[in-house]
C-alpha cells in the first residue's frame, strides 16, 4: 500500500493551499480516507476525514469552515483544501486510510507526509 501525499509548501496567512493524496495498493473505495497533522513538538492531530463515497465529511474543529476534504474514487485520490491559512496550521500532513471514528479517525495505512509553512 503507498499513500503519496503531494502539495505542500509555504503560503501566506490567509493564502490557500491543496494537498492530494494518490493511493495504490489498495481498494480505495473500502477505505474511509483523512488528513493528519503534526507540528513540531506536538502530538499528531486529527484534521479531516471523508467517508468511502465521499458523502460524510468530518472536521476539527479547529479547520472546520476553512478546510475541506474531498475524494475522487475513479483517480483513487484524496484532497484537501486550505483556505484562509494561519500559522498555526504549520505542520507536517499525512494522509490516512482507515474507519473514521465518533471524533476523528483510526488510519490502517499512512503515507509519507508533505510541509505545509505559513507564514504570519
Amino acid at each position: 500500500v503507498q499513500l503519496q501525499a503531494s502539495g505542500g509548501g509555504l503560503v501566506q496567512a490567509g493564502g490557500s493551499l491543496r494537498l492530494s493524496c494518490a493511493a495504490s495498493g489498495l481498494y480505495f473505495s473500502f477505505y474511509d480516507m483523512g488528513w493528519f497533522r503534526q507540528a513540531p513538538g506536538k502530538e499528531r492531530e486529527f484534521v479531516a476525514a471523508i467517508s468511502r463515497s465521499g458523502g460524510i465529511t468530518y472536521y476539527a474543529d479547529s479547520v472546520k469552515g476553512r478546510f475541506t476534504i474531498s475524494r475522487d474514487n475513479a483517480k483513487n485520490t484524496v484532497s484537501l483544501q486550505m483556505n484562509s491559512t494561519k500559522p498555526e496550521d504549520t505542520a507536517e500532513y499525512r494522509c490516512a486510510a482507515g474507519r473514521t471514528t465518533t471524533n476523528g479517525m483510526i488510519g490502517d495505512y499512512w503515507g509519507q507526509g508533505t510541509q505545509v509553512t505559513v507564514s504570519s
